[in-house]
């Protein structure tokens, strides 16, 4: 009598293919690390190689806030001017009100903590899917910039200390053979903590629970609507921190910017396999892919591709990995 092999449930076959999916983007990423080295010797240059991490600290962030919604199975297209509206909030409070540096970045983080929660409660207590509710709270972030920095740049000139959030090296102090800038350091502290929140905590359970079946959880009891409020908050949060490590590297903040990151920050989340249904994704996949995005588009830059072509393969990575997103679902299912 032969004993018969149970086939493998969708759940095992989705989590096989998201290692997988994982394992491409590394992959991926080596290619293009070593095409790009070859195409031009400037590109493996130290300073170049800073400037990609650079990019990257705030994609990465970016990318890490949309990993949350998404994992819901939401969508949040305000992440790129939720950046730029806490940056401007923190002008506001350094420059304008003339207050100390902590009060700047509270104010950044709290921010956006706040619009998060706005986005939430839209989404989750009045029921506005979450695609109209983030549109409308992108464009009405894009015109409060505007409006309350007067349509010009913030200088931080009176804070001299506050570029050292981003472009200073903390860890370059203590190895000087290793001048790793502060803001990608955040990015990867801000990855442990957030990839920590995700498995080991109730609020990580209920991501990827809202994502897989909301329905089932709010039979069993669940407050559903109040932990996806969180959730919302916590990626709205995290945005202000990206918000304080673009306006410090650009030393102001520049209240027109922001618009097409979001594209940049989602098409790092798909491309490190997490599921743009819901119920399926990882931090070190996005990481992977927020450095996909950078290398891409800097070797691009390098090469002299013009800007208009590098929004063209923004494009069409978007629509290659949503597509392979979709085929891995087929047939885990």
């Amino acid at each position: 009598m032969t004993a018969t092999v149970p086939a493998a449930s969708p759940l095992n076959r989705l989590k096989a293919s998201g290692a997988q999916q994982k394992l491409l983007a590394f992959a991926s990423l080596i290619v293009l690390l070593i095409f790009f080295s070859i195409a031009s010797e400037n590109f493996l240059q130290t300073s170049n190689i800073i400037a990609i991490l650079q990019a990257t600290s705030v994609n990465g962030v970016l990318a890490i806030a949309a990993t949350l919604v998404i994992i819901t199975g939401g969508i949040d297209l305000s992440v790129g001017t939720l950046m730029t509206f806490t940056a401007v909030v923190s002008g506001v409070v350094l420059t304008f009100w003339g207050m100390a540096l902590p009060f700047g970045i509270l104010a950044a983080i709290g921010m956006g903590a706040f619009c998060g929660l706005i986005s939430g409660t839209l989404i989750a207590r009045m029921k506005i899917p979450p695609f109209i509710a983030t549109l409308g709270m992108m464009l009405i972030l894009k015109g409060l910039s505007l409006v309350i920095s007067g349509t010009k740049p913030i200088y931080f000139n009176d804070t001299p200390s506050y570029p050292e959030l981003s472009t200073g090296s903390l860890v370059g102090k203590l190895i000087p053979a290793l001048p790793l800038p502060n803001g990608v350091l955040i990015l990867f502290l801000l990855a442990l903590f957030i990839s920590w929140v995700l498995n080991r905590t109730v609020l990580g359970r209920y991501t990827f629970a809202l994502g897989s079946n909301e329905e089932a959880v709010r039979l069993s009891g669940v407050n559903t609507d109040g932990w996806k409020i969180a959730i919302y908050a916590l990626a709205g949060g995290i945005c202000g921190i990206a918000g304080l490590l673009i306006s410090s590297r650009l030393n102001s903040a520049q209240p027109a910017l922001g618009l097409g990151y979001e594209l940049d920050a989602i098409a790092a989340v798909v491309i490190g396999g997490t599921s743009l249904a819901g119920g399926r994704g990882s931090i070190l996949g996005t990481i992977i892919g927020a450095l996909i995005m950078s290398v891409l588009l800097n070797g691009l830059r390098i090469l002299s591709v013009a800007q208009e072509w590098q929004t063209v393969v923004t494009g069409l990575i978007i629509i290659a990995a949503v597509y392979a997103d979709m085929l891995r679902r087929r047939r885990a299912g």
